[in-house]
Protein backbone atom coordinates (compact mmCIF):
# COMPACT_ATOMS: atom_id res chain seq x y z
CA UNK A 1 0.00 0.00 0.00
CA UNK A 2 2.84 1.85 0.28
CA UNK A 3 2.54 3.26 -3.12
CA UNK A 4 -1.12 4.02 -2.78
CA UNK A 5 0.09 6.19 0.12
CA UNK A 6 2.43 7.96 -2.08
CA UNK A 7 0.18 8.60 -4.75
CA UNK A 8 -2.45 10.58 -2.62
CA UNK A 9 0.13 12.08 -0.64
CA UNK A 10 1.79 13.81 -3.97
CA UNK A 11 -1.59 14.74 -5.93
CA UNK A 12 -2.89 16.02 -2.69
CA UNK A 13 -0.15 18.64 -2.20
CA UNK A 14 -0.74 19.36 -5.34
CA UNK A 15 -4.16 20.39 -5.54
CA UNK A 16 -3.53 22.33 -1.49
CA UNK A 17 -0.77 24.07 -3.68
CA UNK A 18 -3.43 25.10 -6.11
CA UNK A 19 -6.00 25.63 -3.45
CA UNK A 20 -3.44 28.07 -1.25
CA UNK A 21 -2.17 29.98 -4.25
CA UNK A 22 -5.71 31.56 -5.16
CA UNK A 23 -7.17 31.65 -1.55
CA UNK A 24 -3.74 33.63 -0.42
CA UNK A 25 -4.50 35.65 -3.50
CA UNK A 26 -8.57 36.61 -2.87
CA UNK A 27 -7.26 37.18 0.82
CA UNK A 28 -4.61 39.78 -0.18
CA UNK A 29 -6.85 41.24 -3.08
CA UNK A 30 -9.67 41.86 -0.46
CA UNK A 31 -12.06 39.53 -2.93
CA UNK A 32 -13.46 38.45 0.06
CA UNK A 33 -16.85 37.57 -2.50
CA UNK A 34 -14.54 35.40 -4.43
CA UNK A 35 -14.02 32.47 -1.38
CA UNK A 36 -17.55 31.36 -1.99
CA UNK A 37 -16.70 30.28 -5.68
CA UNK A 38 -12.97 28.86 -4.85
CA UNK A 39 -14.48 26.30 -2.50
CA UNK A 40 -17.39 25.80 -5.08
CA UNK A 41 -14.90 25.27 -7.23
CA UNK A 42 -12.87 22.72 -5.03
CA UNK A 43 -16.32 20.69 -4.47
CA UNK A 44 -17.13 20.72 -8.16
CA UNK A 45 -13.58 19.52 -9.28
CA UNK A 46 -13.29 16.59 -5.90
CA UNK A 47 -17.08 15.99 -7.56
CA UNK A 48 -15.66 15.40 -10.85
CA UNK A 49 -12.93 13.08 -9.93
CA UNK A 50 -15.01 11.19 -7.97
CA UNK A 51 -17.72 10.99 -11.07
CA UNK A 52 -14.63 9.81 -13.26
CA UNK A 53 -13.87 7.34 -10.37
CA UNK A 54 -17.54 6.04 -10.77
CA UNK A 55 -18.00 5.94 -14.35
CA UNK A 56 -14.51 3.39 -14.14
CA UNK A 57 -15.67 1.24 -12.02
CA UNK A 58 -19.21 0.83 -13.13
CA UNK A 59 -17.34 0.12 -17.03
CA UNK A 60 -15.02 -2.28 -15.09
CA UNK A 61 -18.41 -4.09 -14.02
CA UNK A 62 -20.02 -4.82 -17.30
CA UNK A 63 -17.58 -5.68 -19.17
CA UNK A 64 -17.71 -9.47 -19.93
CA UNK A 65 -15.29 -11.36 -17.56
CA UNK A 66 -12.60 -11.72 -20.75
CA UNK A 67 -12.25 -8.16 -21.10
CA UNK A 68 -11.83 -7.09 -17.49
CA UNK A 69 -7.86 -7.99 -18.19
CA UNK A 70 -7.82 -5.57 -21.16
CA UNK A 71 -8.93 -3.17 -19.52
CA UNK A 72 -6.85 -3.09 -16.64
CA UNK A 73 -3.91 -3.36 -18.84
CA UNK A 74 -4.86 -0.57 -21.13
CA UNK A 75 -5.52 1.46 -17.67
CA UNK A 76 -2.03 0.55 -16.10
CA UNK A 77 -0.57 1.96 -19.26
CA UNK A 78 -2.58 4.48 -19.71
CA UNK A 79 -1.35 5.62 -15.66
CA UNK A 80 1.87 5.29 -16.72
CA UNK A 81 1.93 7.54 -19.48
CA UNK A 82 0.01 10.22 -17.75
CA UNK A 83 2.65 10.07 -14.76
CA UNK A 84 5.48 11.29 -17.26
CA UNK A 85 3.55 13.56 -19.13
CA UNK A 86 2.86 15.29 -15.47
CA UNK A 87 6.59 15.39 -14.34
CA UNK A 88 7.16 17.21 -17.77
CA UNK A 89 4.25 19.60 -17.35
CA UNK A 90 5.81 20.20 -13.63
CA UNK A 91 8.76 20.55 -15.21
CA UNK A 92 7.49 23.36 -17.69
CA UNK A 93 5.33 25.14 -15.80
CA UNK A 94 6.49 24.84 -12.01
CA UNK A 95 8.00 28.30 -12.11
CA UNK A 96 5.00 30.00 -13.20
CA UNK A 97 2.21 27.88 -11.85
CA UNK A 98 1.81 30.72 -9.15
CA UNK A 99 1.52 33.96 -11.71
CA UNK A 100 -0.37 31.32 -14.05
CA UNK A 101 -3.64 30.97 -11.95
CA UNK A 102 -3.32 34.66 -10.43
CA UNK A 103 -3.32 36.30 -13.88
CA UNK A 104 -6.30 33.72 -14.52
CA UNK A 105 -7.83 35.12 -11.08
CA UNK A 106 -7.04 38.37 -12.08
CA UNK A 107 -9.12 38.33 -15.52
CA UNK A 108 -12.41 36.77 -13.92
CA UNK A 109 -12.26 38.85 -11.37
CA UNK A 110 -11.37 42.39 -13.53
CA UNK A 111 -14.53 40.76 -15.52
CA UNK A 112 -16.59 40.13 -12.11
CA UNK A 113 -16.85 36.82 -13.77
CA UNK A 114 -16.74 35.03 -10.48
CA UNK A 115 -18.22 31.45 -12.47
CA UNK A 116 -15.65 32.09 -14.59
CA UNK A 117 -12.79 32.07 -11.18
CA UNK A 118 -14.97 28.66 -10.02
CA UNK A 119 -14.42 27.25 -13.30
CA UNK A 120 -10.68 27.49 -13.15
CA UNK A 121 -10.40 26.30 -9.43
CA UNK A 122 -12.61 23.32 -10.79
CA UNK A 123 -10.52 22.34 -13.68
CA UNK A 124 -7.22 22.64 -11.37
CA UNK A 125 -8.77 20.51 -8.57
CA UNK A 126 -10.25 17.99 -11.21
CA UNK A 127 -6.82 17.77 -12.54
CA UNK A 128 -5.61 16.86 -9.58
CA UNK A 129 -8.09 14.32 -8.44
CA UNK A 130 -8.67 12.58 -12.10
CA UNK A 131 -4.70 12.04 -12.16
CA UNK A 132 -4.78 10.42 -8.78
CA UNK A 133 -8.16 8.47 -9.64
CA UNK A 134 -5.94 6.35 -12.59
CA UNK A 135 -3.02 6.22 -10.82
CA UNK A 136 -4.91 4.75 -7.86
CA UNK A 137 -6.92 2.52 -10.85
CA UNK A 138 -3.42 1.19 -12.61
CA UNK A 139 -1.70 0.51 -8.93
CA UNK A 140 -4.57 -2.06 -8.52
CA UNK A 141 -7.16 -0.29 -6.44
CA UNK A 142 -9.89 -2.33 -6.56
CA UNK A 143 -8.05 -5.45 -5.86
CA UNK A 144 -6.70 -4.85 -2.36
CA UNK A 145 -8.08 -5.35 0.79
CA UNK A 146 -10.44 -2.19 1.72
CA UNK A 147 -9.45 -1.40 4.77
CA UNK A 148 -5.82 -1.33 4.34
CA UNK A 149 -6.60 0.86 0.95
CA UNK A 150 -8.37 3.58 2.94
CA UNK A 151 -5.76 3.77 6.03
CA UNK A 152 -3.51 4.21 2.71
CA UNK A 153 -5.12 6.96 1.26
CA UNK A 154 -6.23 8.38 4.51
CA UNK A 155 -2.49 8.59 5.94
CA UNK A 156 -1.53 9.96 2.53
CA UNK A 157 -3.97 12.55 2.90
CA UNK A 158 -3.27 13.91 6.30
CA UNK A 159 0.88 13.39 5.38
CA UNK A 160 0.07 16.31 2.42
CA UNK A 161 -1.52 18.04 4.89
CA UNK A 162 1.54 18.16 7.14
CA UNK A 163 3.88 18.58 3.89
CA UNK A 164 1.87 21.10 2.55
CA UNK A 165 2.08 23.21 6.23
CA UNK A 166 6.08 22.65 6.29
CA UNK A 167 6.48 23.75 2.68
CA UNK A 168 4.52 27.24 3.86
CA UNK A 169 7.39 28.37 5.93
CA UNK A 170 9.61 29.37 3.56
CA UNK A 171 11.64 27.09 3.27
CA UNK A 172 13.33 26.62 6.87
CA UNK A 173 12.59 22.70 6.77
CA UNK A 174 12.60 22.19 3.30
CA UNK A 175 11.58 23.97 0.13
CA UNK A 176 9.46 23.53 -2.68
CA UNK A 177 11.83 22.93 -5.32
CA UNK A 178 13.21 19.96 -3.42
CA UNK A 179 9.59 18.70 -3.10
CA UNK A 180 9.09 18.46 -6.72
CA UNK A 181 12.81 17.14 -7.56
CA UNK A 182 12.55 14.54 -4.86
CA UNK A 183 9.00 13.61 -5.33
CA UNK A 184 9.70 14.01 -9.62
CA UNK A 185 12.25 11.54 -8.85
CA UNK A 186 9.37 9.14 -7.26
CA UNK A 187 7.17 9.08 -9.73
CA UNK A 188 9.28 8.77 -12.70
CA UNK A 189 10.29 5.55 -10.60
CA UNK A 190 6.21 4.50 -10.27
CA UNK A 191 6.06 5.16 -14.03
CA UNK A 192 8.74 2.56 -15.06
CA UNK A 193 7.22 0.60 -12.43
CA UNK A 194 3.56 0.85 -14.17
CA UNK A 195 4.78 -0.18 -17.65
CA UNK A 196 6.51 -3.27 -16.67
CA UNK A 197 3.76 -4.28 -15.19
CA UNK A 198 1.95 -3.80 -18.55
CA UNK A 199 4.81 -5.11 -20.49
CA UNK A 200 4.74 -8.53 -17.57
CA UNK A 201 0.96 -8.62 -18.30
CA UNK A 202 1.46 -8.54 -22.28
CA UNK A 203 4.28 -11.16 -21.91
CA UNK A 204 1.45 -12.96 -20.41
CA UNK A 205 -0.98 -12.85 -22.89
CA UNK A 206 1.36 -13.85 -25.76
CA UNK A 207 1.05 -10.85 -27.03
CA UNK A 208 4.80 -10.12 -26.90
CA UNK A 209 7.46 -12.32 -26.13
CA UNK A 210 9.87 -12.63 -23.49
CA UNK A 211 13.09 -13.57 -25.07
CA UNK A 212 15.25 -14.83 -22.74
CA UNK A 213 12.32 -15.17 -19.53
CA UNK A 214 14.01 -15.21 -16.74
CA UNK A 215 16.96 -13.44 -17.68
CA UNK A 216 18.35 -13.42 -14.51
CA UNK A 217 17.47 -14.51 -10.83
CA UNK A 218 18.29 -12.55 -8.11
CA UNK A 219 15.68 -13.27 -5.41
CA UNK A 220 18.34 -14.49 -2.96
CA UNK A 221 19.15 -10.66 -2.69
CA UNK A 222 15.92 -9.20 -2.94
CA UNK A 223 12.56 -11.71 -3.50
CA UNK A 224 10.26 -9.79 -5.00
CA UNK A 225 7.61 -12.05 -3.82
CA UNK A 226 8.15 -10.71 -0.05
CA UNK A 227 6.24 -8.13 1.82
CA UNK A 228 9.44 -5.83 1.63
CA UNK A 229 10.70 -6.89 -2.15
CA UNK A 230 6.69 -6.38 -3.65
CA UNK A 231 7.03 -2.61 -2.10
CA UNK A 232 10.42 -1.88 -3.77
CA UNK A 233 8.91 -3.72 -6.70
CA UNK A 234 5.69 -1.85 -7.05
CA UNK A 235 7.31 1.65 -6.45
CA UNK A 236 10.32 0.78 -8.89
CA UNK A 237 9.35 -1.98 -10.98
CA UNK A 238 12.26 -4.37 -9.40
CA UNK A 239 11.71 -8.00 -10.58
CA UNK A 240 13.59 -11.02 -8.98
CA UNK A 241 13.11 -12.89 -12.24
CA UNK A 242 12.54 -10.57 -15.17
CA UNK A 243 12.43 -11.22 -19.23
CA UNK A 244 14.93 -9.66 -21.46
CA UNK A 245 12.00 -7.92 -23.12
CA UNK A 246 10.90 -6.26 -19.61
CA UNK A 247 14.68 -5.10 -18.90
CA UNK A 248 14.90 -3.73 -22.52
CA UNK A 249 11.42 -1.67 -21.77
CA UNK A 250 13.04 -0.70 -18.55
CA UNK A 251 16.16 1.00 -20.21
CA UNK A 252 14.71 2.21 -22.87
CA UNK A 253 12.28 4.27 -20.66
CA UNK A 254 14.81 5.65 -19.20
CA UNK A 255 17.22 6.85 -21.52
CA UNK A 256 13.95 8.25 -23.74
CA UNK A 257 12.96 10.27 -19.91
CA UNK A 258 16.46 11.59 -19.32
CA UNK A 259 16.94 12.53 -23.04
CA UNK A 260 13.87 14.35 -22.70
CA UNK A 261 14.42 15.67 -19.53
CA UNK A 262 17.71 17.47 -20.53
CA UNK A 263 15.77 19.09 -23.73
CA UNK A 264 12.89 20.47 -21.75
CA UNK A 265 12.72 24.78 -21.11
CA UNK A 266 10.91 25.26 -18.41
CA UNK A 267 8.49 28.47 -18.80
CA UNK A 268 9.83 32.05 -18.54
CA UNK A 269 7.28 33.92 -15.53
CA UNK A 270 5.22 36.49 -17.41
CA UNK A 271 5.69 40.08 -16.41
CA UNK A 272 3.82 41.68 -13.40
CA UNK A 273 0.67 43.07 -13.78
CA UNK A 274 1.38 46.96 -13.85
CA UNK A 275 -0.32 48.40 -10.48
CA UNK A 276 -3.08 50.27 -11.75
CA UNK A 277 -4.62 46.79 -13.15
CA UNK A 278 -3.87 45.58 -9.88
CA UNK A 279 -5.29 48.40 -7.91
CA UNK A 280 -8.73 48.21 -10.20
CA UNK A 281 -9.15 44.19 -9.14
CA UNK A 282 -8.82 44.98 -5.57
CA UNK A 283 -11.52 47.73 -5.79
CA UNK A 284 -13.99 45.21 -7.50
CA UNK A 285 -14.25 43.45 -4.73
CA UNK A 286 -14.72 46.28 -2.18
Amino acid sequence: MANILFVVWRESVEALLVIGILYAWLRTSGLHEGMKYLWGGVAAGLALAAALAGAMMALESVLPEGSIEYFQLAMVLIASGLIVQMVFWMRMHGRTLKKELEGEMSEAAEKANWWGLLVVVMLAVAREGSEAVVFLYGLGLGTGNAGQTALAAGLGLALAFLTFWLLQQGGKIFSWKLFFRVTEIMLLLLAASMLINGVERMIGLDWIPGLVDPLWNTSALLDDSTRFGGVVGALTGYRAQPALTMVLVYVAFWVAVIYALKRVKPKLAPAKPAAAVTDAVAQSGR
